[in-house]
């Protein structure tokens, strides 16, 4: 079934694709809760909005804290109630964010594994929001419902890693487009040896660049060693590592003295490391000249 002829609606089978919850139960939490009231068309098709798809995440989301549906319902409609009346400065509840048309797209998508349609959903997105807002509003939020799925075994390893790879290749396509003055100043990102998870630093470098920077990218599981020669040729400002994994840890544990070595003897450049498997692996750990950061973003302003 296509998708009507109106913007920012779906079906139920797409609902339940990017939902992650069967049309029995939406259509179940509609009549006995009433938690969404769709619109239908002539020939009884129910029809819904986004804020149809936001609410029924919410109360997916809070019954999976432990919440009954009912409960999850009443919770739902009192934050709506609460976040219409209060300004957004002030809004201090902890709300599940709230997606808009273009991630609900990439997540019906993904669920099929429509490379073509993700490529040209991310397009259209791309142009409409402007990159900043692309990323921070399109492929963070879209990522994350995508591991979020992945984890839950809503999605399978095909999907999640169909998914991830059309946004990772439509992001090196911006990077590799992207123009910079001559002079610039230049960051080195860089997974490190035995670390697959490149999106994050494609994201980070992106927004250095918007700031002026020129950038350059050391993938997914780079030879040992080869990050220091890079470093050594280039000389950059900054060097940023990740690893969203421990695996490179577990796999060399001497990597991370070796590295802070490195830093010592290139006083002239800011090294920083993030990532989730890095800040697991270095807790209560500390370091001469290496930078240990929970927000990649504190390197922007640094």
């Amino acid at each position: 079934m296509t998708s009507p002829n109106l913007n920012g609606t779906y079906f139920i089978q797409q609902v339940s694709d990017m939902t992650g919850l069967s049309k029995q139960v939406i259509r179940k939490w509609e009549e006995r809760y009433h938690v969404v009231q769709p619109k239908r068309l002539d020939n009884g098709y129910r029809i819904y909005r986004d804020a149809d798809i936001n609410t029924l995440l919410s109360v997916k989301s809070l019954s999976e804290q432990g919440h009954s549906i009912s409960r999850a319902v009443q919770l739902t409609k009192e934050r709506a109630a609460l976040f219409d009346t209060v300004p957004a400065s002030t809004q201090s509840i902890q709300e599940p964010p709230v997606l808009n048309d273009y991630v609900f797209q990439l997540l019906e998508k993904g669920t099929h594994c429509n490379e073509l349609e993700l490529h040209l959903i991310l397009q259209d997105a791309y142009h409409a929001f402007g990159l900043s807002d692309f990323l921070t509003s399109v492929v963070i939020p879209f990522l994350n419902k995508v591991g979020s799925k992945w984890s839950k075994h809503e999605w399978d390893a095909y999907q999640e890693s169909v998914s991830s790879l059309v946004v990772r290749d439509f992001l090196v396509q911006i990077r590799r487009n992207f123009r910079y003055k001559e002079d610039a100043p230049l960051i080195v990102g860089a997974c490190l040896p035995y670390e697959q998870h490149e999106i994050p630093l494609h994201i980070l470098l992106l927004q250095f660049m918007m700031k002026g920077w020129k950038t350059i990218l050391i993938g997914a599981s780079p030879a040992p060693g080869s990050i220091e020669s890079l470093i050594k040729k280039l000389k950059p400002e900054k060097v940023v590592l990740s690893a969203t994994t421990t695996i490179p840890f577990d796999t060399d544990p001497n990597l991370l003295k070796s590295l802070d070595q490195f830093a010592v003897e290139h006083p002239q450049i800011d090294f920083y490391l993030g990532g989730t498997g890095a800040l697991d692996y270095t807790k209560n750990k500390t370091f001469c000249a290496i930078n240990v950061t929970n927000s990649f973003e504190e390197t922007l302003i640094k």
